[in-house]
């Protein structure tokens, strides 16, 4: 008797089957929903695949205009992870905001735009991409150096003045390297390249000053540690290779640059707000030190009207430091890894607040 029950239920689900086909019945996915990451610029294409590839779906922002805070916590929503490109603030605010996000990390090696304590009380991991921009940004540091020196981009705006014309040996002279004194003020990475490749074009004398001192660059090319006074008044080129901090944060002011020599060049690829740039001005203009070469501005951008702009004896780049296409692919690359590694529940490489770890 079952047997019969069996067969007749089975005859009744063959012409069920033959009546509704399979591909006009609807069914509900029980699938896991990807986990969505925002970037907030275009990046390299291998960066994007890295994500793609490990899992997540990606959001990239391609409008070519800096995001506001409120607009950043709108785009957020729905995402757990944020590859944060440009000057994207993370504070309190912005944090208790998104709750969702699991991660941020930074395509850059700056994080002054990070609250950290906020970071920290919500347990986010914050990484960013330190070292491989290191000879990219120190290259720029050198050629500002070089070109303050020989008043390259002024002497460069005279022939589209017109004004390349009688020859007068005692004019438009700049000033020799060969022999002078480099001081770095932030000997880490950075200045540390930036000092090797004075040292092996120039012969400079290196002195420098760190919140400790650098026993490896001080065996690897000499570098001397002196105070900060001292640092001011012995170099001839002084450029800045730290972070903007409470400490740093308008350093370079009047009465700094009152204790240079007035023969100094001042040379800054850093973060602009570590300078105070009407001070620098004035001391351009009234002969406090000689000349200066900036890739970072205080503010950013540099209004195009700015009296810097002009001067013969500086130097002004829009902030290209990193800004070669090797340097950008591997930062870009770097950011994705530590987005993916935080996301998977692991430890990002490039942590800046590696506490939220814990023990």
């Amino acid at each position: 008797m079952d047997k019969v029950k069996n067969l007749d239920w089975m005859l009744k689900m063959t012409v069920f089957a033959k009546q509704y086909p399979i591909k006009s019945v609807s069914f509900i996915s029980i699938s896991k929903i990807m986990e969505k990451v925002l970037i907030t610029r275009q990046i390299s294409d291998d960066a994007l695949a890295l994500i793609k590839n490990s899992g997540y779906e990606v959001t990239v922002y391609t409008e070519l205009k800096n995001i506001s805070q409120d607009e950043l916590i709108k785009m957020c929503r729905g995402h757990v992870g944020l590859l944060s490109v440009g000057p994207n603030k993370i504070d309190e605010r912005f944090l208790s905001a998104c709750p969702q996000l699991k991660a941020i990390a930074l395509m850059s090696v700056g994080f002054d735009k990070v609250d950290l304590a906020a970071a920290n009380k919500h347990r986010m991991p914050i990484s960013n991409t330190p070292d491989v921009l290191s000879e990219a940004t120190a290259d720029i540091a050198f050629l500002l150096m070089l070109s303050v020196a020989r008043k390259a981009f002024y002497m460069h705006k005279t022939i589209e003045w017109g004004e390349w014309g009688f020859f007068d040996p005692m004019q438009n002279l700049g000033r020799d390297l060969y022999g002078k004194t480099l001081g770095v003020f932030g000997l880490g990475r950075i200045g540390l390249e930036m000092a090797k490749k004075a040292k092996a074009a120039y012969g400079m004398n290196i002195i420098y000053h760190n919140r400790s001192k650098n026993e490896q660059a001080e065996q690897l090319i000499g570098a001397k540690y002196l105070s900060f006074d001292e640092l001011l008044q012995q170099s001839d080129v002084l450029s800045v290779h730290v972070n903007l901090t409470a400490e740093t944060k308008g350093l370079f002011d009047k009465n700094t640059f009152k204790k240079m020599k007035p023969n100094a060049i001042f040379i800054n690829t850093a973060r602009g707000a570590i300078h105070n740039e009407e001070d620098l001005l004035a001391a351009l203009q009234n002969g406090i030190i000689w000349g200066a070469g900036l890739d970072v501005t205080n503010p950013e951008p540099m209004d195009k009207n700015n009296p810097l702009l002009n001067m013969e004896n500086v130097c002004v780049l829009p902030h290209i430091g990193s800004a070669t296409k090797e340097t950008r692919e591997k930062m870009a690359m770097m950011a994705a890894e530590n987005m993916v590694a935080a996301l998977q529940g692991k430890r990002m490489p490039q942590v800046i607040n590696s506490e939220v770890y814990g023990a």
